[in-house]
C-alpha cells in the first residue's frame, strides 16, 4: 500500500498547470497585501476601516481564495502607493 506522501504527490501532480498557476497567483496577491499591511502597522480591523470594508472581507482577501477584480487591485495599489501585482 502506498504511503501518505506518495498519495499526496500523485494528487498534486494530477492538478493541471493552469490551476497551479492560479493558486500560486492568488496566494502571492494575498501575501503581498498582508506584507503591505504589516509595513504600515495596520491590523485587519484598521485596514478594513480605512477602506470602508468589513473585517470579514479583509479576512477573505488574506485567505488566498478571493478572486480580485482589476478595480480592487488598482484601489489597493493606490491605497498603499505601491503595486500589488506587476505585469511584465
Amino acid at each position: 500500500m502506498k504511503d501518505a506522501k506518495s498519495i499526496y504527490c500523485n494528487m498534486v501532480d494530477s492538478v493541471p498547470a493552469d490551476i497551479k498557476a492560479e493558486i500560486n497567483l492568488s496566494f502571492a496577491i494575498s501575501d503581498r497585501i498582508d506584507s503591505l499591511m504589516h509595513e504600515r502597522g495596520l491590523s485587519r480591523k484598521q485596514f478594513a476601516e480605512a477602506l470602508g470594508r468589513r473585517p470579514s472581507e479583509i479576512t477573505k482577501w488574506l485567505s488566498g481564495q478571493h478572486n480580485f477584480t482589476i478595480a480592487t487591485l488598482a484601489m489597493l495599489s493606490s491605497f498603499f502607493g505601491r503595486p500589488i501585482i506587476t505585469v511584465q
